[in-house]
């Protein structure tokens, strides 16, 4: 860990096996834990808290400022949980008075040039691809994948499982288990091939085909769709999911494919 070409201030706790690159600077204030890289050109700045067996790549800068023009100073960190990949230029800036933090998941992938805004909530085994760009007070569920160059909008949320298209501008909530793509971004059918791999039945998958038949391609509107389905469809974990983040959504979710190209509720 004793690179001398690099600043490591004598504040910052940092695990003993963890490995510092050349010209990596390092702030006070700062975690790393065990087995953790921190590779060349690096900067963690104050209010760092990275978890064991990350690695992050050249031009990273992990714990910067927000970039919020309401941000006073205020003490706020960014949390790194364990064994998350965080490419070349990547950029994670702390929480505000919001939030006091931001959270970037365990076993996550940011690929480069992802920015990462204040009081983002990013769950665990996430994929960012190259140039995603996360606006302020976003939440991404579980096992979510953003395609690259996509733009989500400031308190959005995408949920648990769902695969959102490259290139997308992400305006509305996006339900888990799904797949949204076209502009307006739209809902594209479930995330099949992504459930099959974590180890959801076909029955279990055939179901959640039933509950998104309803609520986005039988006409009605958000809310009785809702009630069909909790009238027709037998509780589950997903289909509970499901229901309370179209209820709570505070954006409004995503539209319903319709066979003219334009969206339909």
């Amino acid at each position: 860990m004793n690179q001398p070409l690099a600043y490591i201030h004598p504040e910052a706790k940092i695990a003993q096996n963890v490995v510092v690159e050349p010209f990596t600077t390092i702030d006070k204030d700062v975690e790393i834990g065990e087995g953790t890289w921190i590779g060349p050109n690096v900067t963690i700045m104050s209010g760092a808290r990275i978890g064991k067996n990350c690695k992050i790549f050249p031009g990273a800068v992990i714990a910067a400022m927000p970039q919020d023009l309401k941000f006073a100073g205020e003490k706020t960190t960014v949390h790194i949980g364990d064994n998350t990949v965080i490419r070349e230029c990547v950029t994670v800036n702390r929480g505000t008075v919001d939030r006091l933090k931001t959270i970037v998941g365990s076993n996550c992938l940011l690929m480069a040039y992802v920015h990462v805004a204040h009081d983002c909530i990013i769950g665990n085994h996430c994929v960012l691809a190259n140039g995603v760009q996360l606006a302020g007070h976003v939440e991404i569920g579980d096992h979510a994948i953003i395609g690259g160059t996509s733009a989500v909008h400031q308190f959005v949320k995408v949920g648990p499982h769902a695969m959102i298209s490259g290139g997308s501008l992400v305006r509305k909530d996006v339900p888990p288990f799904v797949k949204a793509g076209r502009e307006p971004l739209t809902y594209s059918g479930i995330n099949s091939i992504g459930l099959r791999r974590r180890g959801f039945s076909d029955q279990k998958i055939s179901e959640i085909q039933q509950l998104y038949r309803l609520l986005f391609l039988s006409g009605l509107n958000n809310n009785d769709a809702l009630d069909k389905i909790e009238l027709e469809l037998l509780p589950s974990p997903e289909r509970d999911e499901v229901v309370n983040f179209v209820r709570n959504s505070g954006r409004g979710v995503i539209k319903g494919y319709s066979r003219n190209g334009n969206g339909a509720d």
